[in-house]
């Protein structure tokens, strides 16, 4: 009788009711009293009843953004005032049903620096900017995830879950680091997987998950990725896969990109969308999917027009269907991003959707 009382007990308390009334994940207490995400990976949901390509048959609107981190200038502005710091672009944000960016730093004041050129990290404040901005989700598998260590990790995914953020692509071991957040919205079950198939080649082995060992999602174990596309497809209604990949500075994709997105593609991902080149890269169908290989930086530092170039991906889902997907441009500014209008709307549009051309992908 416990086990079964327990059993309904979970049943009753597992799924938590968010914003705009879509269910979320819950939280589990751990043994050293620490809360976490309960974000398995959705082969623990194998029975769920299947459903036809459409899921409930409504349209869902998500949103992506590329790299966030909070460095000078954009730290000053973070200090003032956290709600201003997506405030140009967060109206296009939360127009969205759900929005997806990369959060390119750790969120801590501890840990030791990694051995690296560039080492980025945040106050717990920029949970804050991010949620008043429109963001829903933030993938942190990334060449900057842990650059404070473990103990700046562990800040990240605490400091996320106080702020009500949810983060993808880390976690206490590689099953929730490789497990989708996942959420219905409009009767449609999304899940959202992040990794990083960017990694210091020095660090690979120490910032990777494993059982039992904290750390990010690697796409370069592309075996464990695919299995976790395909676990969670066998749940979801529309799989979406935020990638940090690419080479900085190339408005086209590598072959690693091109070659991951295709097995991604037939693993059952409806979305592929990542950044980390610092410029734009293109976008398009890939069979019956949507592959955007390069969204820019976002909220980043930026020094040239090439990395000012910016802007949000909008894709409207009917379960496995692409209804239809937009750019909207943005500009860069003092490490915010604006959004283009007027005239130059029309060409900075244009501009994004000539870089198809070397992608192999079709409109």
């Amino acid at each position: 009788m416990a086990v079964a009382l327990g059993t309904l007990a979970t049943l009753i308390v597992g799924v938590v009711v968010g914003r705009s009334g879509e269910s979320r994940s819950a939280v589990e207490r751990t043994t050293t009293g620490e809360t976490q995400p309960v974000r398995r990976p959705a082969k623990v949901v194998t029975e769920a009843p299947v459903r036809g390509r459409l899921g409930s048959g409504k349209p869902v609107t998500l949103a992506f953004g590329g790299d966030i981190h909070f460095e000078s200038p954009i730290r000053e502005r973070l200090a003032a005032s956290p709600s201003s710091v997506l405030a140009p672009i967060a109206p296009i944000l939360r127009r969205a049903d759900l929005a997806v960016v990369n959060l390119e730093t750790a969120v801590t004041e501890r840990g030791t620096p990694a051995t690296k050129a560039f080492t980025f990290r945040a106050p717990a404040s920029a949970f804050e900017a991010l949620k008043a901005g429109g963001v829903d989700v933030a993938n942190v598998a990334n060449n900057h995830g842990m650059d404070y260590g473990p103990a700046g990790l562990r800040d990240t995914l605490a400091s996320g879950r106080r702020a009500g953020v949810p983060l993808v692509g880390a976690g206490w071991n590689d099953g929730q680091a490789y497990a989708p957040y996942s959420v219905t919205v409009r009767g449609q079950r999304i899940a959202v997987i992040g990794a990083t198939q960017v990694l210091d080649d020095h660090l690979i082995s120490e910032w990777s998950a494993g059982p039992d060992k904290l750390g990010l999602a690697s796409a370069k174990d592309e075996p464990r990725l695919v299995r976790a596309v395909r676990e969670a497809r066998r749940a979801s209604d529309t799989v979406v896969v935020f990638l940090h990949w690419g080479l900085e500075l190339s408005t086209c994709p590598t072959g690693a990109q091109t070659s991951l997105a295709r097995k991604l593609v037939a693993a059952g991902a409806d979305v592929v969308a990542g950044s980390h080149a610092h410029v734009l890269q293109g976008g398009g169908r890939l069979g019956k999917a949507l592959v955007a290989y390069g969204l820019g930086n976002f909220v980043f530092y930026a020094f040239r027009e090439l990395t000012s170039q910016t802007g949000v991906l909008e894709v409207t889902v009917t379960g496995r269907r692409i209804d239809g997907y937009r750019w909207v441009p943005a500009r860069i500014s003092g490490g915010i991003p604006y959004p283009v209008t007027g005239s130059a709307k029309p060409s900075a549009v244009a501009s994004w959707q000539s870089l198809r051309a070397c992608t192999g992908l079709r409109p």
